[in-house]
């Protein structure tokens, strides 16, 4: 399946998905409120060449959906290729605590299961192969992210992963040439305690390498010019497509 398929697909989707959500609505908890379905654009710049059909490497392999939200996406590659998704999340740092995702799993009965799980603890995945993982504008709320990426590299073929960079420290420093990041205080960005490590462009490079990745694509959304790890108007985010080393 070529991208543009897919990706108009992803939108039809989206759109089913939101009246299924409306139609089930729950009175003790709300869905998660962002759409993360637009990760498909961001998708859409990212794959070049022969990457752009990717997806059908993907079709009917088991993947894993981590820090997946209520996993709208895991269900719609479950639905459109046929894959089996691992939703995978920590419940107290879920939005809702996971329960967004099972009510979708009972609701639309696809091959998709819901895991508990802290990433910054010594985990397990559910499975022993993936075709790939969804790691999606996770990295940098994890303490550990090198473990974590390695620990996926032994697993998985392909990772989709995003995450928060910055060409400059909050005191102007530049970094973006440099292999290093950011440990972000608690109250530095949002207010949010989740947030932990801005890599720059070149230590998100060189930490894909070191726990065994290959960068296939990779691009940049957001602030273009003079990103930080604090500010929102100064927010900078990378999508990369990666292969296994393994």
């Amino acid at each position: 399946m070529n991208f543009e398929t897919l990706r108009e697909r992803a939108l039809a989707y989206r759109e089913e998905l939101l009246a299924r959500k409306d139609g089930i609505a729950p009175p003790d908890f709300g869905w998660y409120p962002y759409d993360t379905m637009a990760n498909i654009f961001h998708l859409d710049a990212l794959l070049s060449g022969d990457r752009r059909e990717i997806f059908g490497e993907i079709a009917g392999t088991r993947i894993a959906d981590i820090g997946a939200a209520d996993g709208d996406f895991g269900f719609f590659l479950a639905d459109e290729l046929g894959c089996e998704v691992d939703l995978i999340d920590n419940p107290p740092t879920n939005f809702n605590g996971l329960r967004g995702a099972r009510r979708l799993a009972e609701e639309l009965g696809l091959p998709v299961e819901v895991h508990e799980f802290d990433l910054d603890s010594q985990f397990a995945l559910p499975a022993e192969r993936y075709g790939a993982v969804l790691f999606l504008g996770l990295l940098y709320h994890l303490k550990n992210p090198f473990l974590a990426l390695e620990r996926l590299a032994g697993r998985a073929e392909l990772c989709f992963v995003s995450t928060r960079i910055a060409q400059q420290a909050p005191d102007g420093t530049p970094i973006a040439d440099q292999p290093v990041a950011y440990l972000l205080d608690p109250t530095e960005a949002n207010d949010d305690a989740t947030n932990f490590w801005i890599f720059s462009e070149t230590g998100l490079r060189r930490l894909f390498d070191r726990t065994g990745w290959e960068v296939l694509d990779f691009t940049t959304v957001g602030c273009q010019e003079a990103s930080n790890p604090r500010d929102q108007d100064k927010d900078q985010r990378a999508f990369a497509l990666l292969r296994t080393k393994h």
